[in-house]
């Protein structure tokens, strides 16, 4: 199986703005966030979908939802996180995690043609950094 892009991300062969890494999982930034602080979190082990996880990394996988959704909440003061499963735009399992105020926030859809804003993701991913 040829290694996703998140697979390069995880082995730092592409630049990503990091919140959070454990043994299992790694989360980052979304660069064409729907809210500022659109984050994806994603299993170390390349799985195409996340129903086809082990038991231990799909618990893995939630336990650092869980985790920094709840760290979303409060570090951005917002009352919603949304999260998204949708598994077809890269071959990697991952979560989508999406803190907004307003429902019209979480349907918002990004340009996925412009340039990222860089420094704005670096803000937010000091802002975001679990320890």
């Amino acid at each position: 199986m040829q290694d996703s892009i998140f697979t390069k991300i995880i082995k730092g062969e592409i630049p990503s703005h990091k919140i959070y890494e454990d043994d299992r999982t790694y989360a980052f930034l979304d660069i064409h966030p729907i809210t500022p602080g659109h984050t994806l979190v994603i299993p170390k082990k390349q799985v195409e979908f996340v129903w086809d996880l082990d038991e231990d990394d799909y618990q893995a996988l939630q336990r650092s939802v869980q985790n920094i959704a709840r760290h979303m909440r409060r570090t951005l003061d917002v009352p919603y996180v949304g999260e998204q499963i949708i598994g077809v735009d890269v071959p990697h399992a991952h979560v989508h995690l999406i803190p907004f105020r307003e429902v019209s926030e979480y349907r918002h859809v990004p340009d996925m043609n412009s340039e990222p804003d860089h420094a704005a993701l670096a803000t937010m991913a000091e802002k975001l950094t679990l320890v």
